[in-house]
């Protein structure tokens, strides 16, 4: 069996969402009402299911993911010139948030286990920064669970108390995940989700702010608004965004959380199946199934090439291509993005780790419409593409 048995095109998708549970019934029930528009119930009923499943008190459905993180940083006022420390790996959207506040992204490098940001680097950042030089330019961590395991989050709390710092938690990737039995989603003064089509909750676009601070929650539904204000509605106090998700989005969402135990199984027992297959690759480094706080959620499943294979992940993803099996990379550094050095940021510096990650990672077919036939054949092409 190949790829060119699943699918006109004979490719298999690096991502392909389910969607054959309520989906269908929840969007007819908006077009038959006429409940399309942001005023709809499915935004407040996803609202409220999100905050209860991540066991916080405020959910704020926005349009995306980026618009999450963009309010999120929004209420923390940032002047020009201050500071949020974020791991160097990760999606641009995490540091155009900072730069568009006007504050500089503090960058820390990865941990070539785990591939979230090295917590010994961070403190030895924190340490140096406040503690030895009274930088009190940093206002904020912002946490960024990578690809399926999330940030050690004990450590990461101690710092923030210890130095006075706000935290952001980005688990965009994380829906379901829990770490030490608490939800991710539920650390920190803010966290935010993405509701992207490869997330394991999807409402094709679309985003969600949750804290249990009353007057964050406020903020973040102004924010989202163009800060309308109820007796005045069109006399502005302040600059808003039109960030709103549609009762559509909400219903697709309502719909995909029903479903999130099995998903998150189903993803799980997925990424088993994939490290028992290529566990014996001399070629690949995989990451781990779990770790003493957490079991691997596998968002997607990436490898890395190790340095024995000749060549980077760019070419083995067009030597995959070429076998009708879909890839993708993996996310490029933040000090090394053209935007950034345009703007004279992160002149001179150099995160290894994370580099490495960008040049030799990508990630396989790994939706939860994949099949475990599906599977075998990505597993043979690997086989066949990648070697030593």
């Amino acid at each position: 069996m190949t790829a060119a048995d699943f699918g006109g095109l004979g490719v298999i998708p690096v991502n392909e969402p389910l969607l054959d549970g309520n989906e269908k019934k929840y969007l007819t029930e908006c077009i038959e009402t006429g409940w399309i528009s942001s005023e709809g119930p499915f935004v407040a009923r996803f609202e409220k299911e999100m905050a209860a499943l991540t066991g916080r008190r405020h959910g704020i459905a926005v349009c995306n993911g980026t618009a999450a993180l963009e309010v999120a940083l929004s209420t923390l006022d940032l002047k020009p010139g201050d500071e949020v420390v974020m791991p160097a790996f990760t999606i641009l959207s995490c540091a155009a948030a900072v730069v568009r506040r006007g504050g500089v992204p503090v960058l820390v490098d990865s941990d070539p286990v785990t591939w979230n940001f090295d917590l010994e680097k961070l403190e030895a950042k924190l340490k140096n920064e406040i503690g030895c030089n009274n930088n009190r330019r940093i206002k904020a961590i912002m946490v960024v669970h990578i690809y399926g395991l999330p940030v050690d989050m004990d450590p990461v709390l101690e710092l923030a108390s210890r130095y006075g710092l706000k935290v952001i938690e980005d688990a965009a990737q994380m829906h379901g995940q829990q770490y030490k039995g608490r939800a991710c989603g539920s650390f920190g003064d803010l966290s935010t989700f993405s509701f992207y089509p490869n997330k394991h909750i999807t409402t094709g676009e679309g985003g969600m702010v949750l804290t249990d601070d009353d007057a964050l929650a406020e903020r973040c539904r102004s924010l989202r608004n163009l800060c309308f204000q109820a007796k005045k509605r069109f006399v502005h106090e302040d600059l808003g965004f039109n960030y709103r998700m549609t009762n559509m989005q909400a219903a697709l969402g309502v719909a995909q959380l029903e479903r999130i135990d099995e998903f998150v199984a189903r993803k799980r027992q997925m990424g088993r199946r994939y490290t028992e297959m290529l566990a014996g690759h001399e070629g690949l480094t995989l990451m781990p199934l779990r770790t003493d706080y957490a079991e691997n959620i596998y968002w997607v499943y990436g490898v890395v090439l190790k340095d024995g294979i000749p060549f980077d992940g760019e070419e083995a993803m067009r030597r995959l291509g070429k076998e009708g099996v879909g890839t993708r990379p993996f996310f490029w550094p933040m000090h090394e993005q053209p935007v950034f050095r345009k703007m004279g940021l992160f002149k001179d510096e150099r995160f290894p780790i994370a580099e490495w990650l960008a040049r030799r990672g990508f990630y396989i077919p790994s939706g939860l419409a994949l099949t475990d036939e599906q599977m075998d054949v990505v597993v043979e092409a690997m086989e066949k593409v990648i070697s030593i």
